[in-house]
């Protein structure tokens, strides 16, 4: 029941974010409270899929701190990053 519950949030949240419109190739990171990388892997999103991306770390890693970074430049996204997962 409880993975019937966060697939649902997870689909919620990946259509409710198709209303943004965020453009690029971003990384997305987690970490934690001292610095440290959570997620072994590298994630990429593109456009509003970061939102997606984020909310899956943040199921995944809770009270982490994602960061959200141009793909290109691995410049932060100041208007997105850091995010403070709950």
């Amino acid at each position: 029941m409880k993975n019937i519950t966060r697939l649902f949030i997870i689909i919620s949240t990946f259509s409710l974010s198709g209303c943004v419109t965020t453009q690029g190739v971003y990384s997305v990171d987690a970490y934690d409270k001292d610095g440290n990388q959570l997620n072994q892997i590298k994630l990429v999103a593109q456009g509003s899929s970061i939102y997606s991306t984020r909310n899956a770390l943040c199921m995944s890693y809770p009270k982490s701190k994602i960061v959200i970074r141009d793909f290109k430049t691995d410049a932060e996204i100041k208007s997105e990053s850091p995010y403070q997962c709950k």
